[in-house]
């Protein structure tokens, strides 16, 4: 079973929708013990960091004990920011730390947020981006951003280059929505169900 972590952060239901697409056993939770005994872990979300406040206050040790025993996890949109040492959003609101950098706003001057359609540029081999086209389009709504950081496997251009996807071991994380991306980001999400 995968569970699709719920603290308060939106587009919960369409990743629930499009893993049930996919023919996978998908619950959404806020339940400690149900994400301590998942195969796999998706924190999704739409909104502000600061919402990753309550992610922190139960949920934090049983995400990152299950990753540190190797269970897959997929941080999107915001549930990727986590994954970074925090974001100047909300700087009294910390990250997982488990990349490092903290997450900007886009630049003065570049429109946001960054909504619609953008190309995705692969940088290096990646389990969960297998199969998928350099230069695909995927579908972003976001007004922060990761810099291209040592885990970056894709980029996208908008203002200057940012993480559009990061991976290591079993962290995966996309600033794009793979739920909201057609059939490209149902090939994401099924190479993460068959990991």
């Amino acid at each position: 079973m995968i569970a699709i972590v719920d603290y308060g952060a939106g587009n919960i239901s369409s990743v629930a929708k499009a893993l049930a697409h996919l023919g996978t056993q998908a619950e959404v939770t806020t339940e400690p013990q149900t994400i301590a005994a998942a195969r796999k872990i998706v924190v999704p979300g739409v909104g502000h960091f600061n919402r990753c406040a309550a992610l922190n206050f139960q949920m934090r040790e049983p995400v990152l004990d299950a990753i540190a025993r190797g269970v897959p996890f997929l941080g999107i949109c915001v549930g990727m920011q986590w994954l970074f040492e925090g974001s100047i959003e909300s700087p009294e609101t910390p990250g997982a730390g488990l990349f490092r950098g903290q997450c900007a706003r886009f630049a003065v001057g570049i429109k946001s947020p960054h909504v619609g359609w953008n190309r995705i540029e692969i940088t290096s081999p990646s389990r969960l981006l297998r199969g998928i086209a350099d230069g695909a389009f995927v579908y972003y709504t976001h007004s922060y951003r990761a810099d291209i950081v040592e885990g970056t496997v894709a980029g996208t251009r908008y203002g200057g280059d940012f993480s559009a996807a990061v991976e290591r071991d079993n962290i995966f994380g996309t600033q794009f929505h793979p739920e909201k991306s057609g059939d490209t980001g149902l090939a994401i999400l099924e190479n993460f169900c068959n990991l």
